[in-house]
């Protein structure tokens, strides 16, 4: 048996359940475990997050129960001791870096990563967006609101573009690691890469900083702030995005999946060439691991 744990925020959820689905599409026994959400497990994080996975309508998963989980996670000193000497003996898997084909070989495994890599599900993203349904806003008339914005979204002349400040500015800790990829160059480049092919699009602004995007993208005629979209309601945004003909994502896994997301033959996806400032990247690896997307570093320059 496999089991993955899920944890993080949406984005990062729905990237743990890809694999999850990846990993039954080749025929594995596999489970989610969800005990990090747990009121228990939540308490003095930064950050509290609920499931959101079971928001949507369509998904359908495995959890694991609480014995499946301690045959994995429960380590007694021999078994510390023996998974330091002989690695192949432990039953938990970290991930390191970002693509880890060896998990496809996986038998019985305790999954821990976010697996952001689109080269572990990229074939299998068009099942995943017709499974994955939004539910609908809490307020009738914000869904009213939602669908109108999604007609006129599904026009040719749309982008989308995502904004993600609020603690990647105000946390030191996460500025340190994701701040300066997703700069006003590469903004500003994303932007010009899709006027150049259609000078007639309209942007949809989403952002955790409605001010700031009102600020530096004021021409209505040009740009439209979408708002609304709060609390449980917030994954609804993604479905918005989805809808657009080019998304431009930020360094975030949330806009990563209105991309991935969008159903659209035409659409074109842009994002940031690397995710966090830790990590080391590559022209010929991120070319291969995020095939048909377009990327652009934070000087604004296209890598190929």
């Amino acid at each position: 048996m496999l089991i993955i744990r899920v944890a993080g925020g949406l984005g990062n959820q729905m990237q743990q359940y890809a694999m999850y689905r990846k990993l039954k599409s080749l025929g594995k026994d596999v489970k989610l475990d969800l005990s990090w959400f747990n009121e228990e497990n939540q308490k003095g994080l930064l950050a509290p997050r609920k499931c959101e996975l079971k928001f949507f309508e369509g998904i359908d998963f495995e959890e694991c129960s609480d014995k499946e989980r301690a045959f994995f996670t429960n380590r007694g000193f021999v078994t510390k001791v023996l998974n330091k000497v002989v690695p192949s003996t432990k039953k938990i898997f970290e991930e390191t870096k970002m693509y880890h084909p060896e998990i496809y070989s996986f038998k019985d495994k305790y999954l821990e990563g976010y697996f952001l890599c689109n080269k572990y599900y990229d074939d299998i993203l068009p099942f995943l967006a017709n499974e994955i349904v939004f539910p609908k806003h809490s307020d009738p008339d914000m869904q009213k609101r939602n669908e109108e914005l999604m007609e006129k979204m599904d026009g040719w002349h749309t982008a989308s573009i995502h904004l993600r400040r609020g603690d990647y500015v105000t946390q030191p800790e996460n500025e340190a690691l994701y701040g300066g990829i997703a700069t006003d160059a590469y903004y500003d480049a994303a932007i010009r890469y899709v006027l150049d092919k259609d000078n007639q699009t309209h942007f949809y602004i989403f952002s955790n900083d409605p001010e700031y995007a009102r600020e530096h993208y004021s021409d209505t005629s040009r740009y439209t702030i979408v708002t609304g979209n709060d609390g449980d309601n917030s994954l609804l945004d993604m479905e918005l995005m989805s809808h657009c003909r080019c998304n431009i994502c930020a360094n975030s896994t949330f806009s990563f999946w209105g991309a991935r997301l969008n159903k659209r033959s035409d659409k074109e996806m842009i994002r940031t060439f690397k995710m966090r400032n830790n990590q080391e990247v590559n022209a010929r690896e991120m070319t291969d691991y995020w095939k048909d997307w377009i990327l652009i570093d934070e000087k604004g320059n296209r890598i190929f």
